[in-house]
């Protein structure tokens, strides 16, 4: 399944690269063997049904997509909306904490839109840093 799940993200479907498309799979192991028994049969005559593997397939997307969002929040284009994701995601980290740890709980977000998160939150006197560079800690105030 890792080459189908590079072969998705190659496709657009992003979700790969943060939810494992194989666990989904594994945890639904029997409904995927029960799956390729009916589409694969009559094969061999060429009267196949792909639908069964097709509904599993967008079954397992699907469940990867809600995932995804369980573990980010809803992602919107509004204006304002990643700064609101920097902002939830400082409030689920711990106390003290670094860029890096923000990095991997805001995927997708740009490096400088964290940065502009966190210096909008300092600025608020809601963070304040300890110390410099990228590996520097900071700590929510107040909690």
């Amino acid at each position: 399944m890792e080459d189908k799940g590079q072969r998705l993200y190659q496709a657009g479907y992003e979700v790969g690269r943060y939810v494992s498309l194989e666990r989904i799979i594994e945890e639904s192991k029997e409904t995927y063997y029960e799956t390729l028994l009916k589409s694969s049969r009559d094969w061999h005559e060429m009267r196949h049904d792909l639908r069964p593997w097709w509904e599993y397939l967008l079954g397992t997307l699907i469940a990867a997509y809600k995932e995804f969002e369980d573990r980010v929040g809803t992602i919107t284009n509004a204006k304002g909306a990643k700064r609101e994701m920097v902002r939830n995601a400082v409030g689920r980290l711990p106390h003290r904490f670094r860029l890096a740890d923000l990095q991997h709980a805001c995927p997708g977000i740009s490096y400088p839109t964290l940065q502009r998160g966190l210096s909008e939150l300092k600025k608020r006197r809601e963070l304040r840093c300890l110390g410099r560079g990228p590996d520097a800690e900071w700590e929510r105030i107040g909690d």
